[in-house]
């Protein structure tokens, strides 16, 4: 197209496809002309050089109000999202977005609320549109406590935590959301051992956790072998943190759950990102395939095949210190170590229907460590190989169908497989010792939701699950081989009712779940309670109560098996050895919301019944026995939080008495292993604009630990200890500090940079030490500490 002026108009079809206008008068001049087509078609007219005219898509504003359809009342905090961009609304419900146009589809997301996705035109700010939100009835659960430590990070009223990635900050310490660590900012929840794979919630040990991703239960939580989580963050978007109260849909997790969640929007545009840091690179990318499909794909690598980075050094450190990577044994000298580690994740969604929606995942993990021991051997120069490797596969299929406004029914089906592999070599003795840990788990649940009323909902189900666990020992000379394998299947059926006023000032949920362990033929009888109650202005009374049981636990042989650096194998229970794990727990809370103002309180009592010593890593007197016990944890987690407009300060604190009770062992009650008696956390966020900051100091008092005695180390060839968990490791302490910067590259193109510090003052701190007898008459200790002084930088671009 060209006017009489000779100007020609760049553009791509697609952009004015399907525009029909009243041609421009031909007197006009070019100005003019732009002008009214610009009007008229809300596109944006470039004048370039050489008489060029570039044609593009226009911005329009497009404001709101968010508001409950049944109440009226504002809804802050929600995730608005368009085609040229995205934003959070306010404490009023009100929102401003960006549209590539005069229209466009505009996406609206909020707790508790059905998804919104709608054309919208642009208006200007006097005239924003009200739009009315309708409550997801099938879902009970709202906030009552928003932004619980920062931005992004909530609290429901059935007593669980959220943590929303679209909507998270920065926490001290952390430029990438890594999942399991994030939760550990969490008052009540600590890691004794500074890794991912060993969460500790209120005394428990952290195979005590149900770890759950889109539904699946996971073996295996951590890649550097647990120092940072293997659930890829870019795919990983909401986390549900249960303490206590859990639904009576969930089984095991005697001590807690974590319930991962991807995304469930069909994405309508393509999108996705790339980043690397010190310690991996990885990649994610959102498509749609047609109108009623998508699909998510993450990966991530160990980037040390290409840089050694002081971080990756650090973690080498962490992971290898005082095992058999580390330890040359005699005239053996240990080479050539080379470590890796990979994570990919797929999700994909088919909305067959408005009533039909079909979600497939899949996620595959791997950690590798390999070495060469060398050794003269006869004055002949002999090199064999070492290697651990720890993996696991799964995959996991969802069908929901919502029958009407009243009834829903999803089924979900799941395999997980997991598996821990090592080969030791000896070369002085010409052997090779392997051991081998397998997990394969499969299990089906239908769950039917019914509202009975407009405060009334009915939720009931049956689950099977059938897990094998294998454990092999081999020894090549002399021969050896142990190879045990077990497994039960397990059937639930479980029902609940939930209530919740008109007001929503109301809310409790009453279920039991029955199981059925067919091996055992053991009935178990579970019933779970959550109740919240906003008392008055501010305030709010929380309840929460649980029965619960777990069929598999993680023990540890000895402290050298997976050449000490993985020691703990899944185990089955099989009611002799090693029973099924039992719990009962209940709790009360109190909460103070107003004016940025949050003060919680809460005290629980939780007792475990079948637990063995070899599940607790003793590491004294006891490390080698085999008795069946108890623990009792009682205590308070506060926490006092204060926001002001870009800042955010808290202080968390968590008091735990926790002892156990073995009733076969010489000391019948001593201190637990993970009692860590005192534990605070002082943290403060900044964001504005373009930038994020976070600072924090963790303080806890020491691990308990038994030393031996000081006038006579060694008796009779073992080393004698004093009484059990008598002393204590020093104080914890650490310092951490980091920071992001967002900004924009292009349109629709943003970016981030982002450094981070981990143990700033770069403290000694002692996480674990054991003893064996040295020269005669001395006691040589075996001591793990924690990270240093430890640096991370990320760049990522999102498109």
């Amino acid at each position: 197209m060209s006017l009489s002026k000779g100007y020609r108009f760049n553009y791509a079809s697609e952009v004015v496809e399907g525009l029909n206008l009243i041609p421009p008068k031909e007197e006009w001049p070019i100005e003019e002309v732009l002008a009214y087509l610009s009007e008229e078609s809300g596109l944006v007219f470039t004048v370039l050089p050489d008489h060029f005219i570039s044609i593009k898509k226009g911005t329009a504003l497009f404001c709101g109000y968010l508001k409950d359809r049944n109440t009226g009342d504002p809804l802050p905090f929600a995730t608005v999202q368009s085609d040229a961009g995205s934003t959070i609304s306010d404490e009023t419900g009100y929102f401003e977005v960006e549209l590539q146009g005069a229209q466009g589809l505009v996406s609206i997301r909020f707790i508790g609320y059905r998804n919104l996705e709608q054309e919208f035109s642009s208006n200007d700010p006097e005239n924003c549109e009200e739009i009315y939100m309708i409550p997801q009835q099938l879902q009970l659960a709202e906030i009552v406590l928003y932004d619980y430590l920062i931005r992004g990070i909530d609290q429901l009223d059935d007593g669980s935590y959220q943590i929303d990635f679209d909507r998270f900050t920065i926490l001290p310490g952390l430029i990438e959301t890594d999942v399991l660590q994030a939760v550990q900012a969490f008052p009540g929840i600590q890691s004794v051992s500074e890794t991912v794979s060993d969460i500790n919630i209120r005394g428990g040990t952290n195979d005590q956790n149900l770890i759950l991703w889109d539904g699946i239960k996971m073996y295996q939580s951590g890649h550097f072998f647990g120092l940072i989580s293997m659930f890829n963050p870019m795919i990983t978007q909401n986390v549900s943190l249960r303490k206590n109260g859990t639904p009576a849909r969930f089984t095991d997790g005697v001590s807690g759950t974590i319930d991962m969640e991807t995304d469930d929007r069909i994405n309508k545009t393509i999108s996705g990102s790339l980043g690397v840091n010190f310690i991996d690179v990885s990649g994610f990318v959102d498509t749609p395939l047609g109108a009623s499909s998508s699909i998510q794909v993450a990966a991530r690598k160990a980037i040390n095949d290409f840089v050694v980075s002081p971080t990756y050094t650090e973690y080498f450190n962490r992971i290898s210190q005082d095992t058999e990577v580390e330890n040359s044994a005699g005239n053996v000298i240990n080479s050539d170590k080379t470590f890796d580690f990979y994570d990919t994740s797929l999700r994909w969604l088919w909305k067959a229907s408005e009533k039909d929606l079909l979600r497939l995942n899949f996620i595959v993990a791997r950690n590798d460590l390999v070495f060469n021991e060398n050794a003269n051997i006869d004055n002949t120069p002999v090199s064999r190989e070492s290697s651990l490797a720890q993996g696991t596969v799964a995959g996991g299929l969802r069908y929901e169908r919502r029958w009407d406004e009243r009834i829903s029914t999803d089924l979900e089906i799941y395999n997980t497989d997991y598996n821990l592999r090592a080969i030791n070599v000896n070369i002085a003795n010409d052997q090779r010792f392997l051991q081998e840990n397998k997990v394969s788990e499969t299990a089906a649940r239908m769950n039917f939701s019914m509202r009975l009323k407009e405060q009334w909902q009915w939720n009931s189900g049956y689950q099977f699950t059938e897990t094998k666990v294998t454990n092999l020992d081999d020894v090549d000379d002399p021969v050896f081989r142990r190879l045990e394998g077990n497994v039960l299947r397990v059937h639930s059926g479980y029902t609940s009712l939930g209530y919740f006023s008109g007001d929503r000032s109301t809310r409790a949920d009453m279920g039991v779940r029955l199981n059925y362990l067919d091996k055992f033929n053991r009935i178990i009888w579970e019933p779970r309670l959550s109740f919240n109650q906003r008392i008055a202005e501010g305030f709010n009374l929380e309840l929460l109560g649980e029965f619960k049981h777990q069929n598999t636990s993680q023990v540890i042989n000895f402290q050298s098996d997976f050449l000490g650096i993985e020691k703990r194998r899944w185990q089955l229970a099989d009611e002799q050895e090693i029973p099924v794990i039992t719990s009962k727990q209940g709790s009360a809370g109190l909460s103070f919301n107003r004016s940025g103002w949050l003060i919680n309180a809460v005290g629980y009592y939780k007792e475990v019944e079948g637990i063995t010593t070899q599940s607790q890593g003793f590491q004294n007197q006891y490390e080698f026995e085999k008795a069946v016990g108890s623990y009792k944890a009682r205590g308070m987690d506060v926490l006092v939080r204060k926001q002001l407009d870009v800042l955010s300060a808290w202080l968390s604190y968590s008091l735990l008495q926790s002892d156990y009770t073995f009733e076969t062992l010489p000391e019948r009650t001593f201190p637990n292993n993970y009692d860590i008696t005192h534990a605070m956390t002082l943290g403060m966020s900044y964001e504005a604009d373009h930038l994020r900051l976070a600072a924090g100091w963790n303080w806890r008092t020491g691990k308990p630990t038994t030393i031996p005695d000081q006038d006579q180390p060694v008796l009779n060839d073992a080393i004698n200890f004093r009484p059990s968990n008598s002393d204590r490791f020093l104080d914890y302490m650490r310092l951490d500090l980091s920071a992001l910067y967002l900004f924009s590259l292009t349109p629709g193109t943003n970016a981030q940079v982002g450094v981070s510090v981990w143990n700033l003052l770069d403290r000694d701190n002692t996480l674990s030490r054991f003893y064996r007898v040295g020269n005669p008459g001395e006691a040589r200790d075996f001591t793990q500490n924690s990270l240093g002084i430890t640096p991370n930088a990320v760049l990522r671009v999102n498109f």
